[in-house]
């Protein structure tokens, strides 16, 4: 049985690197349909895509985060490659990681980065990578030691079931924690990163990135570990209400008065409010989970692969 391939690009002021992207992953996977998505360049990305092959479409809101969910939105097929249009990552391993994808049964394979050039993935991004990525697994699961790779190969039952919620760069985050949290089969390997060619540039900021990805870990914690995250609310409000009463008990004890009566309320109102904290995380606990397991319904509704299925896949294709 032969299953349909598609890889996904998207792209915005890539014209430098576009044309090489596309022509790596057709040679690297004939078979597949290279869907390139434009997302409002000012430069000739677009014109240079569809000159190398590629079918293009557009996003009209901007944000990476977009792209990728129409993408998902949009395109029928078994197995999907995501990559960016930097030409920093490896076309020629494709086949492979499709043919992991299918052995293994994975839901999700996820290219982690291995750069020999220190300018290829600077110290700053490798950092924060690390930082984040170990937040994730603290918090989810330990899986991934490159949380925020752009280069994955997906099952339709992954694509199909991904919510479709984020808007920049945090999109890989978002992808990496739908995973642990369907308890899908997920790997890693290590491939080979590439510095920019010449005359490309990044649009990562990495402290602006950054910022938004933190962001979105905190909004995921609240949404798919409410209990968690309102458990920390709870512990931080009682011990400053504590803080707050300590001085007004001790005098309290001394004198038999209590002076510092607006001190007193407050205590008393912050206890109250974390307790409620509390509460909110054990009811929205148990929403989280109803979500959950409507979420996996969906997911198991569509079939899985047949890893006796088969691309048309060249053995060595070239770099």
């Amino acid at each position: 049985m032969k299953l349909r391939l598609a890889v996904l690009i998207p792209c915005y002021n890539e014209a430098t690197t576009i044309g090489q992207v596309v022509g790596d992953f057709r040679r690297a996977l004939p078979a597949a349909q290279v869907y390139v998505y434009d997302n409002n360049s000012a430069d000739e990305t677009a014109a240079v895509a569809e000159r190398e092959g590629a079918v293009l479409r557009r996003e009209l809101m901007q944000g990476k985060g977009h792209v990728v969910c129409r993408m998902f939105s949009e395109i029928e097929a078994d197995v999907y490659v995501l990559v960016d249009g930097d030409a920093t990552y490896d076309a020629s391993v494709a086949p492979a990681l499709v043919r992991q994808l299918l052995a293994e049964q994975l839901d999700m394979l996820c290219a982690a980065r291995r750069a020999d050039a220190p300018s290829a993935y600077r110290l700053g991004h490798r950092t924060g990578n690390r930082l984040l990525s170990g937040m994730v697994s603290w918090i989810f699961g330990n899986q991934f030691s490159d949380m925020l790779t752009g280069y994955r190969v997906f099952s339709r039952r992954f694509v199909k079931s991904f919510p479709a919620l984020s808007s920049g760069f945090e999109i890989e985050t978002q992808l990496t924690i739908h995973a642990l949290e369907m308890r899908m089969r997920v790997a890693e390997v290590l491939t080979d990163y590439f510095e920019r060619p010449s005359g490309s540039t990044s649009k990562l900021r990495t402290f602006g990135d950054g910022w938004r990805i933190l962001r979105t870990i905190a909004y995921l914690v609240k949404d798919e570990r409410p209990l968690m995250f309102f458990s920390s609310l709870f512990a931080a409000l009682a011990s400053l209400s504590l803080l707050l009463a300590f001085p007004v008990l001790v005098e309290f004890r001394e004198t038999g008065l209590v002076p510092r009566f607006p001190t007193a309320i407050l205590a008393t109102g912050t206890m109250l409010l974390g307790f409620l904290c509390l509460a909110c995380g054990m009811i929205l606990d148990t929403v989280s989970k109803g979500r959950r397991e409507a979420r996996r319904l969906h997911y198991l509704a569509t079939p899985a692969l047949d890893p006796g299925s088969a691309f048309d896949l060249p053995d060595n294709p070239p770099r």
